[in-house]
């Protein structure tokens, strides 16, 4: 709740702001207010990005390529170790669907 509000409020910070530059530019052209109006909105825009990284729930695919890899290892050590690779497999699978459960 509390994301969609600060994500909405930056929202409107940004039309304001885009309207608030062309006002000041038709208006006079006045530096100190363009600078002004510009910082207000990349500081919306790096709360919005603050907000989206801390919030999200996903991780990215590096991090599943990175786990991806270590799974295969293990399995490949397994493997080395003597046991079975369809039964290593199969395990592997099956504890990949009760996890998603």
């Amino acid at each position: 709740m509390a994301t969609r509000l600060i994500t909405r409020a930056c929202i409107a910070v940004f039309a304001g702001g885009i309207a608030g530059l062309i006002i000041s530019s038709v208006a006079g052209n006045n530096n100190g207010v363009v600078l002004t109006i510009g910082g207000i909105i990349v500081l919306a825009a790096i709360v919005l990005m603050a907000v989206n990284t801390v919030t999200v729930d996903e991780r990215i695919d590096a991090f599943d390529d990175a786990a991806a890899e270590q799974l295969e290892a293990h399995v490949a050590n397994l493997v080395e170790q003597g046991a079975d690779e369809t039964d290593v497999r199969t395990l592997v699978r099956e504890a990949r669907r009760s996890g998603r459960r």
